[in-house]
């Protein structure tokens, strides 16, 4: 993959306890084994250079501002990582994060936004954060994927509704509702929900995968689909005109199907992303399928952003253990949908 002629990808810290900075190190050592795009690390330069001492990695660091052009830190990324600082001291030791943890994550990320908004980055790629950690701090999001909207929100003036997709080449699914207690699942999922998840879903997937009419196999929320109401009605009162809505909008949507039918080989060559109705119905398939390499990715935004699939492995930090095939995949997938779509405009889903 050239480097060059393309705007790089930001990467974020993530928790400086974790496992990204380990990884973001070791895999631009094998940059050119794993063809992967250039790319610049927001964080401390002094605190990378002691972690890369710590993982035995001798690794040349590259002071770049933000405002370097395309061609600046490109070249820079052949012979150095290149580091946009962030002005933060960070202190943090591998597996324990610390006061510093926090205000280094956030801004990371905060400067990798701005610098996608103001043209200077293709995409976005965030190592894993510690909820508990930005909690503590004070943090008011839920998590990354709310505080990437909120920042997109406040840059535009247009309102933002992202939805999180899980994606490898096996397989791709949305959540509809995602981080919430099973018992509270029934009173969040409403046809409303399900119908806009599935227009953003469908629209991004046209417009970044460039799959032309994109198909969307939902799943039924009670076992079986409800069995016609026997086993629950939701999928009869919710699920189901839900369904009915999307077809009228002209999207290619199939349900509510069983979802202990829904991912077996031949039935996943039938449809593009399977949207599920909680969390696990869509995560234990995903990543039973592709653990090691599936990527996390947002729509709805107004530009990309990936994430590995995985946390901050604060047992395996500063060990040089960690397996970075999802970070690669991450990148390696953000430096595909900006190629194939520069620029989305945030644009009503419907």
């Amino acid at each position: 993959m050239s480097a060059r002629g393309r705007l790089p990808l930001a990467v974020t810290l993530g928790e400086p306890a974790g496992i990204g900075p380990d990884l973001t190190l070791d895999i631009w050592q094998r940059r050119v084994a794993l063809d992967l795009p250039a790319f610049y690390l927001i964080g401390n330069p002094d605190f990378l250079a002691a972690r890369a001492r710590t993982i035995g990695l001798d690794v040349p660091l590259s002071v770049v501002a933000p405002a370097d052009t395309c061609s600046d830190i490109c070249a820079a990324f052949e012979r150095a990582v290149p580091v946009v600082s962030l002005e933060l001291a960070v202190t943090a030791a591998p597996g324990k994060p610390d006061v510093t943890s926090a205000p280094a994550a956030i801004a990371s990320i905060r400067r990798a936004v701005a610098d996608v908004m103001a043209g200077r980055a293709a995409a976005i790629v965030t190592n894993p954060v510690a909820k508990n950690v930005l909690y503590a701090s004070g943090f008011a999001e839920p998590g990354h994927t709310e505080f990437l909207a909120r920042l997109a929100q406040e840059s535009t003036g247009k309102p933002v509704r992202p939805v999180m997709m899980l994606w490898s080449s096996e397989l791709a699914v949305v959540p509809v509702t995602i981080h919430l207690p099973l018992r509270d699942v029934f009173a969040a999922l409403t046809a409303d929900l399900i119908v806009e998840t599935g227009r953003i879903a469908a629209r991004d997937l046209a417009a970044r995968f460039g799959i032309a009419r994109p198909r969307l196999a939902i799943a039924g929320l009670n076992p079986h689909a409800g069995e016609d109401g026997t086993l629950g009605e939701e999928d009869r009162s919710i699920v189901a005109p839900a369904i009915a809505r999307l077809k009228a909008e002209g999207i290619d949507a199939v349900g509510p199907l069983p979802a202990d039918s829904m991912f077996h080989a031949a039935a996943r060559a039938s449809y593009d992303v399977a949207l599920c109705m909680y969390h696990d119905q869509a995560l234990i398939p995903i990543k039973t399928l592709a653990f090691d390499h599936a990527v996390n990715v947002t729509l709805g935004l107004p530009f990309v952003r990936t994430s590995p699939d995985h946390g901050t492995a604060f047992d395996i930090a500063g060990t040089g253990r960690g397996d970075p095939a999802s970070l690669v995949a991450a990148l390696t997938l953000a430096a595909r949908l900006t190629a194939a779509a520069p620029a989305l405009a945030l644009a009503p889903a419907k």
